[in-house]
């Protein structure tokens, strides 16, 4: 048996999962709408290189695991009815976020097209995630 091409089947994905651009989500914050944004980013790579403000940080590995209100890990940010935006480095790991999200009964949930490497690239607001941190940066 071959071994799946991951991008090829998360491309394939894609049209399942409602997408925000950069510019979607610039003016959905501007208008002060209540999104929560998930970032499921490595924490390395949020010090590294900072995030979106007022974002939460939910390793992918945990976030099954923190959005379900009947585990001891559930994380009071994750709500019934809420508005997610995932985001990840360049849209790809937050598209298999978003559904499994979707999959668990949250169903306003978008993925950042381009994920937070279009977000900064368009010159958006990044959070210094390291000023804060007491982890630090590797590079």
């Amino acid at each position: 048996m071959a071994i799946r091409n991951t991008m090829a089947w998360v491309d394939s994905l894609r049209g399942q999962v409602p997408t925000l651009s950069a510019v979607e989500l610039a003016e959905r914050i501007g208008r002060s709408e209540p999104l929560t944004l998930v970032d499921i980013r490595e924490l390395q790579e949020r010090i590294d290189s900072g995030a979106i403000p007022n974002s939460h940080h939910v390793p992918r590995g945990m976030l099954e695991f923190w959005a379900d209100p009947a585990m001891g890990y559930h994380r009071s940010f994750f709500t019934e009815g809420a508005e997610y935006v995932v985001y990840c480095a360049g849209g790809g790991r937050s598209v298999l976020a978003a559904l499994a999200l979707m999959d668990m009964g949250y169903d306003k949930v978008w993925h950042l097209d381009h994920g937070f490497g279009g977000w900064n690239k368009d010159g958006r607001p990044v959070e210094d995630v390291a000023a804060t941190s007491r982890w630090q940066r590797k590079y």
